[in-house]
């Protein structure tokens, strides 16, 4: 296969300039700034204390602070739906129960989808 001189210079262009343009697009370190665990029931409740233990696990490893804000009422939907508004860039996590997925079913007026606005991303036993 003979390659003609234009793509050759193209493509001996393009490998000299992939280890400077890979340099300007480093992406920041995550997370670059504090995390909101948001939990669906008052505080001293069961979720509550569990998601304040994950926090903590989290702040440890993560060396940035993990934060638990509790949004009770409505059956959890009121956290659901602080969630859902958000901007979807990691920095908004949920703690879910058992109730999100009856409440999926029970109310047919939600304005979200827990299955599509909704990305699981760990399990706690």
């Amino acid at each position: 296969m003979k390659l003609p001189r234009r793509e050759f210079l193209h493509l001996a262009w393009g490998t000299s300039a992939l280890p400077i343009l890979s340099r300007i697009s480093m992406a920041d370190t995550y997370p670059s700034r504090p995390v909101r665990l948001i939990v669906g029931f008052p505080s001293g409740y069961a979720t509550d204390i569990v998601a304040r233990l994950v926090a903590q696990s989290l702040s440890e490893r993560l060396e940035q602070r993990v934060f638990v804000e509790n949004h009770p009422g409505a059956a959890t939907n009121i956290a659901v739906g602080e969630v859902v508004n958000t901007a979807p860039d990691g920095y908004t996590l949920l703690a879910m129960t058992v109730t999100n997925a009856v409440n999926a079913t029970l109310y047919k007026h939600l304005h979200f989808d827990i299955v599509h606005d909704i990305a699981p991303i760990a399990a706690t036993s």
